[in-house]
């Protein structure tokens, strides 16, 4: 801690100055990627083909293979001639059928809802069972009902919605699906937090492995519903019939190498990524076209204007993330394999970033610092970029293998229209929610950190050490989360 505090110390008194000499260069690198992106910006553009022609790419579909494809060719067109696929094999899931009912335990009266089910539910199921009300699916919810949940399908919220839960943190799907099992449940029935029958769909595994019960997702409105029969009828049951796939298939990380030209960091690394698959209720054009295509094109502008950095720096389009950050960690297990996990000294996600307006340094103070830094010179070259980068650590995306390893991670960060941020998951994810100078935005600022961290004489932010890195953790109040995530490899 006290490194970290000097580090910052350092930024605060001295500026830049204390990590290169010619802050002054990067301006004019700026100035040039910025002229580039405006001008001749692609990510738009090939985004757009992509969804036209792929459509969505589920890992492990013939469409993801076909999108891994696509990101590979466009890299090499680009002029890389270090582009690699990172083949890794993963237990694959897709949908088949699914049907819920809801009929009260005395009267045959059946009332079909509108439901999906959630990834890597079972490849067959059949459930009657009472519905037993779990409220926001917290511990303390469960803590609630234990008596009455078990072998019962487990209703609760995607979100925080009960005013007992305000001001706590939420959990993910699959943490809320975890709880579930554990508290005894037989089924899971999760519902969603967007107005107009909006349903959404995503992983309800904490690992990527196929979990015991059933679990679905149902509109908002379903939810409410469901609710008062359950008020007005007491005792109600849930009919859950369902058909899956679940297979080991072959999936590929996409990576494009820009090798560092000093003698001295060239083996230093920045992993700069986004994942690349989508869900197959639609093409995924934000969830996470927006973050993939970006990085893509990002590659493109060092390409296009042949800048040179000291540090490697690799270019990545993950797979599987959707169904448990599965390609993130292969990447993060191979490092350590080779014994190359120490050379990675930053990790950039982007993932849903639209519209990126600052940088999110992940509960790194120094590293914040140096954002706040770098981003008055951003500034100059356009004034409508905010700076306002932020520092809080999160999990649930292709950062966390590397946070986890004691790697530096960021992001960029920005803002998302209403309706489309309300398409998350959703059947209504496609290209015509995505603006393209927002997209833009991603690239210009994201290439713009990129050139200056893989610049810097000396990084701000150091890689921890396994202490050091689960002393973070718990600061940063992910043990808990780990825990239930089956992710905390060190004793509770």
């Amino acid at each position: 801690m006290k490194k970290n505090f000097f580090a910052l110390l350092l930024l605060t008194v001295f500026g830049l100055t204390a990590f290169f000499a010619k802050p002054t260069d990067f301006e004019t690198v700026f100035k040039k990627i910025n002229e580039d992106v405006l001008k001749k910006g692609q990510a738009y553009e090939r985004l757009e083909e992509a969804t036209k022609t792929i459509g969505h790419r589920l890992t492990g579909s013939t469409n993801g293979k076909k999108a891994e494809e696509y990101a590979f060719n466009l890299l090499k067109s680009y002029g890389y001639s270090n582009v690699s696929y990172q083949p890794f094999v993963v237990e694959s899931w897709s949908r088949d059928t699914v049907s819920l009912a809801i009929v009260p335990e005395k009267s045959d009266n059946f009332r079909d809802v509108e439901v999906v089910a959630l990834a890597h539910s079972p490849v067959s199921s059949h459930l009657s069972a009472p519905v037993v009300d779990c409220g926001d699916g917290l511990d303390d919810d469960f803590e609630k009902v234990k008596e009455q949940v078990k072998g019962k399908i487990a209703l609760f919220n995607i979100n925080i919605q009960s005013e007992s839960n305000k001001g706590k943190k939420n959990l993910h799907r699959s943490e809320k699906t975890a709880l579930a099992i554990k508290y005894g449940a037989a089924g899971v029935i999760i519902a969603n937090a967007v107005q107009g029958g909006v349903l959404l769909t995503g992983t309800a595994s904490v690992t990527g492995e196929l979990i015991p019960i059933p679990a679905v997702c149902v509109s908002v409105e379903s939810g409410k519903a469901i609710r008062k029969w359950i008020r007005d009828e007491k005792d109600i049951l849930a009919v859950i019939d369902m058909r899956n796939f679940s297979r080991p298939i072959n999936a590929r990380n996409v990576i494009a190498t820009l090798p560092g030209t000093s003698k001295k960091l060239k083996d230093e690394k920045i992993v700069i990524g986004g994942h690349l698959d989508s869900w197959d209720l639609a093409t995924g054009a934000m969830d996470n076209g927006i973050g993939s295509f970006s990085v893509i094109d990002v590659a493109r502008v060092f390409k296009s204007l042949n800048l040179k950095t000291k540090r490697t720096i690799e270019f990545v389009m993950f797979m599987g993330e959707e169904q448990g950050l599965l390609g993130s960690r292969h990447m993060v297990k191979k490092y350590k394999e080779e014994g190359k996990i120490d050379q990675v000294k930053l990790m950039i996600n982007l993932d849903m970033v639209n519209n990126a307006q600052g940088f999110n340094a992940s509960g790194r103070p120094e590293l914040k610092a140096s954002f706040d830094e770098i981003g008055e010179i951003i500034k100059k070259i356009d004034n409508t970029y905010q700076n306002a980068n932020r520092n809080g650590a999160g999990l649930h995306s292709d950062h966390q293998p590397f946070m986890i390893q004691g790697v530096p991670v960021s992001s960029p960060s920005g803002s998302f229209p209403v309706k489309a941020y309300n398409c998350y998951h959703a059947n209504c994810d496609r290209f015509d929610l995505i603006n393209k100078d927002q997209l833009n935005n991603n690239v210009r600022y994201t290439a713009m950190m990129l050139y200056a961290m893989a610049n810097l004489e000396k990084l701000p932010s150091k890689k921890f050490n396994d202490e050091e890195t689960k002393e973070f953790l718990i600061k940063q109040n992910l043990k808990n989360e780990l825990i239930i995530g089956k992710d905390w490899r060190w004793e509770p």
